[in-house]
């Protein structure tokens, strides 16, 4: 057995002045733990939505009536508020598993040897957008479920998402400078394709605000909006971002591209048709709760998916590494907007 070690008066004033610093001093954990506390940090992000998306469809967004308490009475549900109460609830203690899932990150990024500075404030950043959003959270349900907290609520998450996601990846790369793997002109076209994935996703949330699924059962304030026409220009924005999708995916197989760029474009045009499909088959179905629900996801999805197709065009190798980068002149032709290492 590991015998632990004493810790002295010294030890206990250090570990609560500095927690983190105290851990980092005596422990080194992994590389591959570190990836895995950023990835689980990326996955409960996606899982707080999609259970946040089940309170609304299931109609539970007031099951809890106030906050930061369930009632007035009590800091949980009781037993008279039924089956609405335990899913509000229980979504909000998944805040706690969240918050538990963004600390193992920031402690396993603080203690890596040597620290970066970098990863560290990426996990920070994430832990103030779940604090942000746990009060904005509080406030969606004292406003009784206003659709434009609800909107800001979910824009918020995705926020969380983009951190989580950048974080994932600067765990599996160097701090040495970014060395760019395609040109400009394809860089431009994967910031359109970031741009259109944005507007589609705000869009999204104009669809929630004006469509049927309120998220209580009682009478809540509406986006005064026909859903159906806002559905059509989401689903426009849509057909935008796999033409790019499409577009990138092209260029990159014409001019030899490698292949890190190719998988992470072709990933996210799968993910995109699925989605595309479920949106088409939930609209003509006068949008079935579990098919809502699976759509969200796919918002998710895409999101992770775009924000890799970005981060793949450049490579960050272990600083110090000497590795041989583009030429300082791409010449003129067909492969002017690609560059690669070699």
């Amino acid at each position: 057995m590991v015998r632990v070690p004493k810790l002295n008066r010294a030890d206990a004033e250090a570990a609560l002045r500095n927690p983190l610093a105290f851990i980092a001093d005596r422990w080194t954990p992994d590389p591959r733990t570190v990836r895995r506390a950023a990835l689980a940090a990326l996955v409960m992000s996606v899982v707080i939505v999609v259970t946040g998306g089940a309170v609304r469809l299931t109609g539970s967004g007031l099951g809890c009536p106030t906050w930061p308490t369930c009632t007035d009475d009590s800091l949980t549900t009781t037993r008279a508020m039924g089956f609405h109460g335990v899913i509000e609830f229980g979504n909000r203690m998944l805040t706690y598993v969240l918050c538990a899932a963004v600390g193992w990150a920031i402690i396993a990024a603080r203690a890596q040897k040597p620290w970066r500075r970098g990863l560290t404030r990426l996990g920070w950043a994430q832990f103030w957008v779940v604090m942000g959003n746990a009060v904005l959270g509080g406030i969606v349900v004292l406003v009784g479920l206003n659709p434009y907290t609800v909107a800001a609520h979910f824009l918020l998450s995705t926020a969380l998402i983009a951190i989580a996601t950048v974080m994932w990846q600067r765990a599996r790369e160097g701090d040495a400078a970014p060395r760019p793997l395609v040109g400009k002109a394809v860089q431009q076209l994967v910031w359109f394709l970031v741009l259109a994935s944005v507007l589609l996703i705000a869009v999204g949330t104009v669809v929630t605000g004006a469509g049927p699924h309120a998220g209580d059962s009682s009478e809540v304030d509406r986006i005064p909006i026909d859903w159906e026409t806002v559905a059509k220009l989401h689903a426009v924005l849509a057909w935008i971002v796999v033409t790019l999708t499409f577009a990138l995916w092209f260029v990159l197989k014409a001019v030899d591209a490698p292949k890190g760029p190719l998988a992470r474009t072709r990933e996210l045009f799968i993910v995109l048709l699925a989605q595309g499909v479920i949106g088409y088959v939930q609209y003509f179905t006068h949008l079935p709760e579990v098919l809502v629900a699976l759509h969200m996801l796919g918002s998710c999805l895409i999101w992770i998916g775009t924000l890799r197709v970005l981060l793949s065009l450049r490579e960050r190798p272990e600083a110090g590494l000497d590795l041989p980068g583009p030429s300082a002149e791409v010449p003129v032709g067909t492969h002017a907007c690609f560059t690669r290492t070699r």
